[in-house]
């Protein structure tokens, strides 16, 4: 038998988590991207040595996809964007979060629940990534490459460049607010965290 569980963060439990946030960007101060990456992957690592639900394990899929979008050489995230992500990373630096990892079952709860707000904030980003992959994984099939061994290229490039442009543009409509390379965006709207609203969740 399995259950279904559906409740809502109001704006006074979105302010918790933004505090846990902010403390985590502070006690992340002075980290590398590649030590803010290093500890993503421990917390993957540690999830898969315990029994966690399934609707936790989906949402840590998607910190896998976050991790990779920086890492992914061909990718290549501008600065301000890789940015972005990392800002979401760094929450997952502090395994004495919300509810501490080590914590059988519901350890990862709060992971899972910022995961969940992150990949909301950071939907034109994950939905162009994809794309990327989807695209990098069929035409390096279709030319008889393994997409593993994929670097820059000039066909992927051409597509990326595309991707990156429709980010960029569906953000700004979201958003309201113009974006650029040196437009700032990632700076001046402070804890990325502050633009997320109220919502029902659903996990099961």
């Amino acid at each position: 038998m399995s259950i279904t569980l559906n409740f809502e963060l109001n704006d006074r439990d979105l302010a918790h988590f933004t505090a846990a946030m902010d403390r985590s960007k502070k006690a992340a101060e002075g980290k590398t991207a590649d030590e803010i990456i290093a500890a993503s992957v421990a917390l993957l690592d540690d999830a898969q040595k315990v029994h966690i639900p399934d609707f936790i394990k989906d949402r840590l899929l998607r910190l896998d996809d976050m991790i990779a979008m920086v890492r992914d050489a061909s990718w290549a995230l501008p600065d301000a964007d890789k940015q972005r992500v990392l800002g979401a990373l760094t929450y997952f630096c502090d395994p004495n979060d919300v509810i501490p990892d080590h914590v059988e079952v519901l350890g990862f709860l709060d992971d899972a629940v910022m995961i969940e707000l992150s990949v909301r904030e950071l939907k034109h980003e994950l939905d162009a990534y994809d794309d990327f992959c989807d695209f990098r994984a069929h035409e390096a099939g279709r030319r008889g490459i393994d997409p593993a061994t994929l670097g820059r290229t000039d066909w992927l490039d051409g597509r990326r460049e595309e991707l990156l442009d429709r980010m960029h543009q569906r953000r700004e409509r979201d958003f309201g607010s113009g974006y650029g390379s040196s437009s700032g965006y990632a700076h001046s709207r402070g804890s990325y965290v502050r633009g997320w609203r109220p919502g029902v969740f659903k996990f099961g």
